[in-house]
């Protein structure tokens, strides 16, 4: 090739490209106006990621591991001990502020932390000395589903102050239906009393679905809505002195009923509340101590070791100044 055809080949070719990048700039010019003019997305592609997280559809209040309410990530204060539980709660009982929680409003399964409902509820509908006559065969509770019962057979007649001593002790499920079915009427009224009880006590991320915990669909609380509520429970002098107690003897010819909260024998100024446990909730505790006159109540869900984790909570929770005015 000679000098001539090499010069108009290198000419056409720098043509070639000054006309390229002509296209290229207002192709450019012309993004830029229409990104401008609001005719494009600034961020075509990475906005797509963030768009469908957008419009991803939240889980209902109702489903277990959620919450009613988006929380921020907690920052656990440095000297805030190891705990298992999944979700905490941890209340001044005085007056009700919050000293510390993790995940406290996290939908879980309370298991038998229900019945402190089912107390309330029948306090606030029957007096103590009630007579109810059960319906409920125990044993057969037992046998059907594994149930922890109190002992009760159909046909017996009993004070609705024996049955919540066989409710928060033994944490008797027979015991929970024979009160729902004799104070409510029937099981299905009694749990229409308890949401009902959920909605005065300002309860927002609880629903229950029977009087005794055993997992159910739409069957949920959190642990700071159950902190909340043995506040209240404990605020009743008579719930206050069945769940402090180790043992009571009914007025039947069974043997007495013995309380299964070990907390109550291994923390000084242990007074209460309730404790649960089913394979789905794992092992749930409302821990409740008063020292010095002041009342702390923790609040643990889906524990691995409730009365470690219950232990080391109140423990720091003591050590701090009231959270109360």
């Amino acid at each position: 090739m000679n000098d001539a055809s090499r010069t108009t080949l290198g000419g056409v070719g720098a043509a070639v490209i000054a006309l390229g990048l002509i296209a290229l700039a207002l192709s450019a010019g012309w993004l830029t106006g229409a990104i401008l003019d609001g005719h494009l997305p600034k961020c075509p592609t990475a906005c797509a990621s963030s768009a469908a997280a957008d419009s991803t559809t939240k889980p209902a209040s109702g489903v277990l591991g959620t919450s009613s309410t988006p929380e921020a990530t907690p920052t656990e204060p440095p000297d805030f001990p190891y705990v298992s539980a999944r979700s905490i709660a941890v209340i001044d009982a005085g007056c009700g502020a919050l000293m510390f929680g993790r995940d406290e409003r996290l939908h879980l399964p309370p298991a038998s932390l229900t019945k402190l409902m089912t107390a309330a509820v029948a306090l606030d509908r029957a007096k103590p000395n009630t007579m109810i006559t059960s319906d409920v065969d125990g044993a057969k509770l037992n046998d059907e589903t594994g149930s922890t019962v109190m002992g009760l057979r159909p046909g017996m007649e009993l004070s609705l102050l024996d049955l919540l001593y066989g409710l928060l002790l033994p944490s008797g499920n027979d015991a929970a239906i024979a009160i729902a079915e004799g104070v409510g009427g029937s099981e299905e009224q009694f749990v229409e009393l308890m949401n009902e009880k959920v909605e005065s006590l300002g309860l927002e991320d609880t629903h229950f679905t029977n009087p005794h915990g055993l997992t159910e669909d739409g069957l949920y609380s959190s642990a700071y809505d159950m902190a909340i509520l043995a506040r209240y429970v404990m605020q009743n002098e008579t719930l206050l002195q069945i769940v402090a107690s180790i043992s009571w003897q009914p007025r039947w010819d069974g043997p007495p009923v013995w309380n299964g909260n070990e907390f109550l024998t291994k923390y000084e100024g242990a007074d209460g509340a309730k404790i649960g446990y089913t394979e789905e909730a794992q092992q749930t505790i409302v821990a409740s101590a008063t020292r010095g006159g002041r009342r702390i109540i923790a609040s643990l869900m889906r524990s691995q070791d409730r009365y470690t984790d219950a232990e080391r909570v109140l423990d720091w929770a003591f050590s701090k100044p009231s959270a109360c005015p």
